[in-house]
């Protein structure tokens, strides 16, 4: 399938630096292709950014059939530009997709045409340190119908945005609670599929959490409402001891780009990490003696944020003196090294442009 471009003949005028936000502005152009039932993928089309026509009767819009992904574009000091592990977001895409119902893409296309829309949007990539071109591919039901069942069409896009310093103010540890009314998922459910409606459902607990003067939450499983799972729609990790111990991954929680990383990258320093089952009752007891050095989360939009002090019932734990740690602060540096070009990328996880 070749990939039509269509040029804007506008370019839009770029943001200031300190203005960028995160997904407020967005670049010139897009990447739209089609399924239908019969045909497969077809009328791959790069075109200028711009409203999409969609009937309200789309199956999308009544039963969520949908899935969506994130990653970024950095630029090097040498002024290249690259992607970070693109090819394990579009692999989880398609396991996202299997889980919702929505036909496989050819993931070395989608690869060469999020290549080939970056190239040409590429001076929409911001050049200061913390910021980067946040990258969303999303899929969704196109059907005109209103009946639950699989949807016989669909379109793929991928829309880009330039976005600042996740830490504007430096990389403050953030106050987590423990959700014990909500749950994020079950399994069995669709916790493990990157989709909108696991994000939807979670946001009665994080505006609960807000007025208790906390950012963040911490899920526990939703049957038995004692096993540690996601921050947020982050993943997460305690050092316990020498052992960096992260919630396995059993079908409630979404296997992370950049939990894998923290994962290869931990065990190629000779660390040791647990991926495992872990009870909020064994993580308090662990913390009475004195045993977490240290708590951090894990996501693509922050790469890293520490952890300083976790709410359960009527009891304020904080880790490292609520500071960042030794190891959230290296692994971030590593990683947003490597993403930047400023740290030598010695796992071979870099795509080059």
């Amino acid at each position: 399938m070749e990939i039509k471009i269509l040029k804007t003949t506008t370019l839009k005028e770029k943001p200031e630096l300190d203005a960028l936000g995160f997904g407020v502005h967005f670049t010139d152009h897009m990447f739209v292709m089609d399924y239908t039932e019969g045909i497969g993928w077809h009328d791959a089309t790069i075109m200028p950014y711009g409203p999409i026509e969609l009937m309200p009767s789309a199956m999308v819009l009544h039963y969520a059939q949908e899935v969506f992904e994130g990653m970024k574009a950095y630029k090097t000091p040498n002024g290249e530009t690259q992607l970070f592990r693109p090819q394990e977001n579009f692999k989880r895409m398609n396991r996202s997709n299997e889980r919702m119902c929505i036909p496989q893409i050819d993931e070395a296309f989608v690869l060469e045409a999020l290549r080939t829309l970056v190239k040409l949007d590429e001076g929409w990539i911001p050049e200061s340190p913390g910021t980067s071109l946040y990258i969303r591919p999303f899929v969704f039901a196109t059907d005109p119908f209103i009946g639950v069942r699989v949807s016989k069409t669909y379109k793929f896009l991928i829309i880009m945005s330039p976005v600042g310093s996740y830490y504007k103010n430096g990389m403050a540890p953030e106050r987590i609670y423990v959700e014990n009314q909500y749950a994020r998922t079950v399994r069995g459910g669709t916790g493990e599929a990157k989709c909108g409606g696991n994000y939807a459902g979670g946001l009665a607990a994080q505006q609960k959490v807000s007025t208790k003067g906390f950012e963040q939450i911490l899920w526990l499983d939703g049957v038995e409402r004692k096993f540690i799972e996601e921050v947020g729609t982050s993943n997460v990790f305690f050092l316990i001891d020498d052992v960096f111990v992260t919630p396995s991954l059993s079908g409630t929680i979404l296997p992370g780009i950049t939990r894998k990383s923290v994962i290869e990258l931990l065990k190629h320093w000779g660390k040791t990490v647990d991926e495992r089952r872990i009870t909020i009752d064994e993580l308090y007891e662990a913390y009475q003696q004195g045993r977490i050095k240290e708590a951090f989360a894990t996501g693509t939009a922050a790469v890293i944020s520490p952890i300083g002090a976790l709410g359960w019932q009527d009891i304020e734990m904080t880790f490292n003196n609520g500071e960042i740690g030794q190891y959230a602060q290296k692994i971030y540096d590593t990683l947003y090294g490597m993403q930047t070009g400023h740290v030598e990328d010695a796992l071979n996880w870099i795509v080059k442009l």
